[in-house]
């Protein structure tokens, strides 16, 4: 003890700098704890305010006849608030978008990360992530102004607002966001998986289609379910190219309108604080929060199923 102790007095400053050092990680713990904790408490705070309000609502409107009426008029004299029609917009118009951008982000991220040469891929990258910072308003104008009457030219009958147009450049879009995080989970994948590929007889795209994709398949998941809530989310693009008409269709070249922009139109102060039409705007945020947690949920299962095949 005593041998310890002569150590320890020779070098107090190397256990008081250990001291220091022990409670600048412990400072640096609490502050990433607080950030994440922070996160969590916003989120807690958006789902009790909906859920607050939405009740308030359903005070007046039963469940029933929120989810089963097919008529959304809470405006009219004659209101109805069957939120079928607003679903149904939101919903064809996200199928449009990820028919484009699952497909074309997926080739772009297995060119990028497989194929293209290392300068292809520095300068194409960046003008991905530049398409994505445009903003929305931009692409609703340039669906309203170009998308729509280049399609009118191939369909005469198309109306000047439908969901076609709307879909394919929210697809356009989403693109920038699913190949971005799908060519960077690609490339996190053991270079060794390929040579061993390469080493068996494998083409780079039967290694890059039956080794690398099912490595990444976290990642890609993860990118789709961003594309997905991307797409439900948007509001600006369907706003204006879609045509902000309440409309239970499924078929895209018809006008219909969004959760999203149905909340747009009524937050423009028309309707006073408090009143039956301006607590819908909570019921349907309320709805579009459900379909983005289903739609996670669903990529969250097949995401776990998938990892127990490979």
């Amino acid at each position: 003890m005593a041998v310890k102790s002569r150590k320890e007095s020779k070098h107090p400053g190397r256990l008081a700098f250990s001291f220091r050092r022990h409670m600048h990680e412990r400072f640096i713990e609490m502050l990433l704890f607080m950030a994440a904790l922070c996160s969590v408490l916003i989120m807690l705070a958006i789902v009790i305010m909906l859920v607050k309000e939405s009740y308030v609502f359903f005070q007046h409107v039963s469940i029933w006849d929120f989810l089963t009426d097919t008529e959304w008029t809470p405006l009219f004299d004659n209101a109805h608030y069957g939120i079928l029609p607003l679903v149904s917009g939101t919903v064809v118009s996200s199928m449009v978008a990820l028919t484009v951008a699952l497909p074309l982000g997926t080739i772009i991220a297995i060119y990028l990360s497989e194929f293209a040469p290392f300068a292809v891929r520095e300068i194409a990258k960046p003008f991905l992530e530049l398409l994505g910072g445009v903003p929305t308003i931009v692409y609703g104008y340039f669906a309203l102004l170009f998308v729509t009457p280049l399609l009118q030219v191939f369909f005469p009958e198309l109306p000047g607002f439908n969901l076609l147009s709307a879909g394919l450049v929210m697809g356009i879009m989403i693109i920038p966001y699913v190949s971005s995080m799908t060519e960077d989970a690609m490339r996190a994948v053991p270079m060794n998986l390929r040579e061993g590929s390469y080493a068996m007889g494998a083409t780079r795209f039967q290694t890059a289609i039956r080794v690398v994709m099912p490595a990444a398949f976290s990642g890609i998941a993860a990118a789709y379910i961003l594309g997905i809530s991307r797409a439900v989310g948007e509001t600006m693009v369907v706003a204006i190219a879609a045509g902000m008409q309440p409309n239970l269709t499924w078929n895209p070249a018809e006008p219909a309108a969004t959760i999203t922009a149905y909340i747009v139109q009524v937050s423009l102060g028309d309707l006073p604080h408090g009143s039956i039409g301006y607590q819908t705007i909570f019921a349907a945020g309320l709805t579009l929060l459900l379909i983005t947690l289903a739609f996670n949920i669903i990529g969250h299962i097949l995401r776990k199923r998938y990892r127990e095949i490979y």
